[in-house]
């Protein structure tokens, strides 16, 4: 007869159905809020109404003076329908990329859960995910559209390299994830401020971000979980990799987002000396580092912070004192 388990063996084990029945509880929910509440991207958006019009020229269009670019005397010095056009620019640039990121995260969450077992109930949340992830691209797409610009997204070398995304997830789903808030925390960090900071927003962007935004918060409740999940049972190795790539991932895809894009650059002229004035500046590297915030305080209570990742995370910019974990529950 086998020895009976130890009281330590048996809190183990309990500890990992506790902690595994809350994870499934969670999944649970944000399935079932899938469920509850979604929108359709031409259906919940009216695209037909003149309030909805979208004019290049429109003042509303023109960048805030909190916007890098926007502060710059150069900008400041144009034509009103100059700087509405640039601003609108950036406005289409940002939800071409955030397709385009969207696609290569659909393709990743189909092929993670083609591997899936039978009842799995991250099955059933991905699959909702992709479908909010094609609504999604749909009214980035109708948006760039009716621009009429030629809006081109990602720089070409990168969307290269990109097209490696899709298989992440063979390699280490856990890195596939954080290939996920790295696309997604930054742009959900930038449309949160620009509805919080913005007054009088065109109708258009203004619902369709306010879309954006409540479903990539069940995107990202899911992705933080799963990270939450999965980490601590990583083997010492694979997580100390982990935890180098995890700035790397961010310190580029953070750019992606807020940098001003090299076509709206060479279209409008802007001189090189303006575009290192707004985006070499204290200012910028505070915007940077806020709007990987979340991600970085994750990585803190994952482990994910040792003496190397530490310095990555200071060279490639995006360094600040993680918040302790009370106080980021209280966020």
């Amino acid at each position: 007869m086998p020895n009976p388990p130890s009281k330590t063996l048996d809190e183990e084990i309990r500890a990992k159905v506790s902690d595994r029945a809350a994870y499934t509880s969670v999944i649970e929910r944000l399935s079932k809020a899938s469920v509850d509440k979604h929108w359709d991207a031409y259906a919940d958006i009216p695209w037909a109404d003149p309030d909805f019009a979208l004019d290049p020229d429109d003042p509303r269009w023109i960048l805030p003076p909190v916007d890098p670019l926007g502060r710059t005397e150069w900008y400041r010095s144009q034509p009103p329908d100059v700087q509405s056009r640039i601003g609108l620019w950036r406005v289409a640039t940002m939800m071409k990329i955030g397709l385009q990121f969207e696609n290569l995260l659909k393709r990743g969450l189909l092929s993670y859960a083609y591997r899936l077992p039978n009842g799995s109930p991250e099955f059933r949340y991905v699959l909702h995910e992709t479908s909010e992830e094609c609504q999604h691209a749909m009214m980035f797409q109708e948006f760039v559209n009716r621009t009429e610009m030629p809006i081109r997204g990602m720089p070409k070398a990168l969307d290269l390299l990109a097209q490696i995304f899709p298989h992440v997830p063979r390699i280490s789903t856990e890195l596939f994830f954080i290939f996920v808030l790295g696309g997604e925390d930054p742009i959900d960090y930038v449309q949160r401020k620009t509805i919080k900071d913005g007054d009088g927003l065109h109708p258009l962007q203004d619902t369709i971000m306010r879309i954006h935004i409540a479903e990539e918060a069940r995107h990202i409740s899911f992705a933080r979980h799963y990270l939450r999940h999965r980490v601590p049972a990583m083997n010492p190795v694979r997580r100390r990799a982990l935890a180098v790539a995890t700035p790397l991932v961010l310190g580029r895809m953070a750019r992606i987002m807020l940098a001003p894009p090299g076509p709206m650059v060479k279209y409008f002229g802007i001189p090189k000396e303006v575009v290192r004035e707004a985006y070499r500046t204290d200012a910028w590297s505070a915007e940077l580092k806020a709007c990987v915030a979340k991600v970085r305080d994750l990585a803190a209570e994952l482990g994910l912070l040792n003496r190397v990742s530490t310095r990555v995370w200071k060279v490639v910019g995006l360094w600040d004192t993680p918040k302790p974990r009370r106080a980021r529950a209280a966020r």
